[in-house]
């Protein structure tokens, strides 16, 4: 028996209860088998993964810096930005998938960011000073997996507001072993995991909320990571996302010391990021100084009628002192299909736009900075 059939006949006995669950997030056993076939007969891989073409570091010009804070040109792109709120043109959507593994295995968006106020409570409470600036507030999506959704629901409860405050699901699939079978975990069952980020697109057209968005005049969808609470919806950038009016704007930031993560390169010409695993062998991510931080901006329309096309990327985890096989996509890979601008935001200061906390440690690192960031921007009092 081929391993693929193997794994057809490990899928077919797969407990009614959970096969009900992957079915409510998505789960393509078709696409699974494929992956899996591609893998096992090396077509997908370390070296698969790596880009062809001609793959050269950003031309001049291809990076945008905003004007200077008190210029008149940043007053302008400020108050274009803030009208556009006002009339209720754009949306903050969240990635808010991801357990925080090195914190205790908690969903991530519970965390205390800072003393007695959750990720979650940060968000909600950046929404409500907005709202008290604009007139309006903006909707709050949050992207949830089979792991973080029933909690970030519960911990929303009465707070959640139909299309204003909601949570979506992006797509879940099973890891695999090496030799292309079902990974168990220490309980012998089947280890769920979610697809990454670049579930994204397709996550929220299906959740309805993109196309009704759209419907009511939406124009602008700024998605950025849960534990990055730099990102948020700021006028003058959104005024700058739409003054250039290409359908993306991606953020970089400069790199510091051993930074790692998605370049902006140019691919065959075209503005694109591509992940460090993603580039051609010889080429040298240190020969671009920025990377992007996962947050981008939106043309709403774009995104709900575009056809993207997303590489699934194998990936080597460890799990439970195992190694398994992930298939992941990647949201950066929609610079590939739809034409992106590349804008500097600062790292550091109240306008910082990039304070990740990934761990414990990072965390209590970032506190004093997320202090000065929260109150500048009314999350907290």
């Amino acid at each position: 028996m081929s391993m693929s059939e193997a794994l057809s006949r490990q899928l077919a006995a797969l407990p009614p209860e959970l096969r009900a669950e992957l079915s409510r997030h998505r789960f393509d056993e078709a696409r699974l088998l494929s992956l899996a076939s591609n893998f096992l007969l090396g077509r997908s891989g370390a070296e698969t993964n790596r880009v062809g073409g001609v793959v050269a570091p950003p031309s001049p010009g291809d990076l945008g810096s905003l004007p200077e804070l008190g210029s008149a040109e940043r007053a302008r792109l400020e108050e274009r930005g803030l009208a556009a709120l006002a009339r209720g043109e754009a949306a903050l959507c969240v990635l808010a998938g991801g357990m925080a593994t090195r914190m205790g295995g908690v969903v991530k968006a519970l965390v205390e960011a800072l003393p007695g106020r959750t990720f979650l409570e940060l968000r909600l409470r950046e929404r409500e000073a907005l709202a008290a600036r604009v007139g309006r507030a903006a909707p709050l999506w949050l992207m949830s997996s089979h792991a973080s959704d029933a909690p970030l629901r519960a911990a929303l409860g009465a707070r959640s507001e139909g299309d204003r405050v909601a949570v979506f699901t992006q797509d879940s699939s099973l890891r695999l072993t090496r030799s292309g079978a079902l990974h168990l975990d220490a309980r012998g069952a089947p280890s769920l995991y979610a697809c990454g980020h670049g579930d994204l697109p397709g996550a929220l057209r299906a959740s309805g909320l993109l196309e009704r968005f759209v419907a009511r005049g939406g124009r602008t969808v700024l998605v950025a990571n849960l534990d990055n609470l730099g990102a948020g919806l700021d006028p003058a950038i959104l005024g700058w996302h739409l003054e250039h009016g290409a359908p993306a704007t991606c953020e970089v930031v400069e790199k510091v010391g051993a930074d790692r993560g998605g370049i902006p390169v140019r691919l065959d010409g075209r503005l694109v990021v591509l992940e460090e695993f993603r580039l051609p062998r010889g080429f040298e991510p240190d020969a671009v100084r920025v990377f992007n931080t996962n947050t981008f901006h939106f043309d709403a329309r774009a995104l709900l009628e575009a056809e993207l096309e997303f590489t699934w990327f194998s990936v080597e985890k460890q799990v439970e002192e195992s190694t398994v096989i992930q298939f992941e996509r990647l949201i950066g890979e929609v610079t590939s299909s739809l034409e992106t601008r590349f804008l500097m935001v600062p790292r550091v200061g109240a306008q910082s736009r990039f304070l990740p906390v990934k761990d414990t440690a990072e965390l209590s690192a970032r506190r004093e900075a997320l202090e000065v960031l929260a109150r500048a921007r009314g999350m907290v009092p």
